[in-house]
């Protein structure tokens, strides 16, 4: 290997390592924070991080539901990161969630006699065309009136809670159910295993292919150029020819599809059927996941894992250490905080 590839690839990892810097800092500063008001609450803070952050690892269960969780997360936060690169808000992930979940179920009712070959499919499509539709209308609000988006996608969330309360209710209900819940979708909806006990469904491959896909398209791609060059800075993007009203309608449009395809892979993966709050947390997760992340498509994934470890540790924390999950949400808002803290110091 000659001197000049050595010096270019230490370079390289020194490049790698000063990127990770904030990252690794702010982690540790945030845990030693969140353990003061552990401590303070009178709880033992070094067994609550060790459920919090082992908790994922020491049985299959753990790290299965980890898997589980981290779906929705990375497909959350790419249908945030992706407007977020044209300089846009999507804040609807949560009613494009419920949307997807409810064109899926929708279809795996209507069609479900047909065979999985062609009904999983349509169930799939049917989210995606269902979260792309969700958002349509806060898309367009911003191409023809210049309507905020934040404010539009905010409130169509609200549309959808009742919608699926309806849906839940009132069109295919569950009479055994105690919950707002619809009857299971055909089972040639379902997503095959990939492994059977515990069970994890395909949607992890589905998703890590859309995670990269989405990478490529926006770092790789003459399209995904004017994307990113559109966020950075509008007016010079519009001199120089880019139609910056068309990429901030598509950038929409591809973060509505993504958000439901995730509720059709809750739906096709993990319930088979339409329950009222399948949407949980995942979009505040799924916010904070992509700006810890910093719009960075290449990031996302594995800071989702990293909060999908958390989150299956908070759970075991509850359970059994008798700590509110709630701490979990401060420990990732102090992380959020000091990554973006460390931006202004850098800039300093």
């Amino acid at each position: 290997m000659s001197e000049q590839s050595v010096v270019l690839r230490r370079q390289g990892l020194g490049s790698v390592f000063q990127a990770l810097v904030p990252y690794i800092v702010a982690v540790i500063a945030s845990f030693a924070a969140a353990g003061i008001v552990l401590a303070v609450m009178g709880f033992n803070v070094p067994r609550a991080y060790a459920t919090i952050l082992f908790t994922s690892f020491r049985t299959p269960n753990g790290i299965i539901q980890t898997l589980i969780k981290f779906v929705p997360l990375v497909l959350q936060a790419l249908a945030f990161t992706i407007p977020l690169a044209a300089g846009k808000f999507n804040i609807g992930g949560e009613g494009q969630l419920i949307a997807g979940a409810i064109g899926a179920t929708t279809v795996g009712i209507m069609l479900a006699g047909w065979p999985a070959p062609l009904l999983l499919p349509l169930v799939l499509l049917g989210g995606i065309v269902m979260g792309a539709l969700w958002i349509l209308l806060p898309a367009w609000l911003l191409y023809r009136f210049s309507i905020n988006e934040i404010l539009t996608t905010v409130l169509m969330n609200f549309v959808a809670f009742e919608l699926i309360d309806y849906v839940a209710t009132n069109i295919w209900p569950d009479p055994v159910a105690g919950h707002p819940t619809t009857i299971p979708i055909g089972a040639g909806g379902f997503l095959p295993r990939l492994i059977q006990q515990p069970p994890l469904h395909a949607g992890l491959l589905i998703a890590i292919f859309i995670a990269i896909l989405v990478y490529f398209y926006t770092d790789h791609t003459s399209a995904g150029y004017e994307l990113v060059a559109t966020g950075a800075n509008a007016r010079a993007s519009r001199v120089y020819g880019i139609n910056v009203r068309n990429i901030f309608f598509l950038s929409l449009l591809l973060g509505g599809a993504i958000a439901g395809l995730s509720g059709a892979i809750e739906v096709a993966g993990v319930h088979h059927r339409l329950i009222a709050g399948i949407q949980s947390n995942f979009l505040l997760l799924g916010l904070i996941i992509g700006l810890i992340a910093k719009g960075n498509h290449l990031a996302v994934p594995f800071v989702a894992f990293f909060i999908a470890v958390l989150e299956v540790g908070a759970s075991a924390m509850q359970r059994t250490l008798m700590i509110p999950g709630e701490m979990v949400f401060i420990v990732e808002a102090f992380i959020l905080l000091f990554v973006l803290l460390s931006d202004v110091v850098r800039r300093r």
